[in-house]
């Protein structure tokens, strides 16, 4: 081979190698340690992996989406777990934040199936006429209601949907009742030991909380005016969502609501070329990620990029883009 030929063959060679992407290291903030954000976590990193066995994906506890955020919008992690929901109140900087957070991209979305739910104890449904979320501010009753901890999206959805309902706080401790500050499970055993008499949140169907509920106590899951439901959809930048007939024992009809989704971020600090590899991993290895919890099941390539609160980030759309996904 003469020295031009040795010298293209040179040249091609970098360039080959150059179009290569680097394996990626990077530090993804979730939730608790063994929740699903966890599992998703570890699904990711398989992905990568698949892609580059020199790749990771490091999980790291925290508090949640708003935790997430703060990190993100600080430049102190490379990705994160984050509601859809969360992101909408952070671009325009509502509570808790105290300035619009705007340096966010996405990478990919895992999932919009958590549904908002409303069980109430079926005897309180009978005895006020009940059975609509609207139902409760006019019918008088003085309800006990749980709520999400503070930090947790879910919560702040939930008094949304019951103040666009017609029942704001003044309006519940006229009626007698009040809003009780608990997380999913203690949610589940407040009912059941009687402490509270209606549970919110917005978590999968059939949730093991959920499931205690159901089989524990008398309940039945209230139906959502459509317009609550538009509202919310608009303020949070979540989706419609029905929650099928005999999802629940004492559920004989669907029971349309809204759902919450999540969605792996970054920022625009992170390479074209990181978000390329991390968009590419995920979409041809997403059995990895789709394997982690059978809640999982529904995830697809084409749910992944269906998220429209965040522009994608250059990396992750050019991946998109070659797989078909996006235009």
């Amino acid at each position: 081979m003469g020295l031009r030929a040795l010298a293209i063959a040179a040249c091609i060679g970098l360039s080959a190698g150059a179009a290569q992407a680097e394996p990626v290291n990077l530090t993804l903030s979730g939730g608790n340690p063994g929740g699903l954000w966890s599992l998703l976590g570890a699904g990711m990193d398989r992905a990568a992996k698949a892609s580059d066995p020199d790749s990771v994906i490091t999980y790291q506890a925290t508090g949640g989406g708003f935790a997430n955020i703060g990190l993100l919008g600080a430049n102190r992690t490379d990705l994160g777990m984050v509601h859809d929901a969360e992101v909408k109140l952070a671009l325009t900087g509502q509570e808790p934040f105290k300035a619009p957070i705007k340096n966010m991209m996405a990478i990919g979305y895992m999932y919009n199936w958590a549904p908002m739910h409303f069980f109430l104890k079926k005897d309180i449904a009978e005895e006020y006429k009940i059975d609509s979320l609207d139902d409760i501010a006019t019918s008088g009753a003085p309800l006990t209601i749980g709520i999400n901890r503070s930090g947790n999206i879910t919560g702040n959805v939930a008094l949304f949907m019951l103040a666009k309902a017609g029942l704001d706080e003044a309006k519940l401790s006229a009626n007698g009742g009040s809003f009780v500050r608990a997380g999913a499970n203690e949610q589940g055993d407040l009912m059941q030991d009687g402490r509270i008499d209606m549970a919110t949140n917005g978590i999968f169907i059939g949730h093991s909380s959920f499931r205690a509920i159901d089989e524990n106590v008398d309940v039945v899951l209230l139906q959502i005016p459509q317009d609550v439901i538009d509202a919310t959809n608009a303020e949070f930048g979540t989706s419609a969502y029905t929650i099928p007939a005999n999802s629940y024992s004492k559920q004989g009809g669907d029971v349309q609501t809204m759902a919450l989704g999540a969605m792996v971020v970054t920022t625009e600090s992170m390479s074209e070329d990181i978000a390329y590899s991390l968009g590419k991993s995920f979409v041809e290895h997403i059995d990895e990620i789709r394997g982690v919890h059978k809640a999982m099941a529904q995830l697809n390539a084409k749910l992944m990029v269906s998220q429209t609160v965040l522009p994608f980030h250059p990396g992750a759309a050019r991946a998109f883009k070659e797989a078909g996904l996006i235009k």
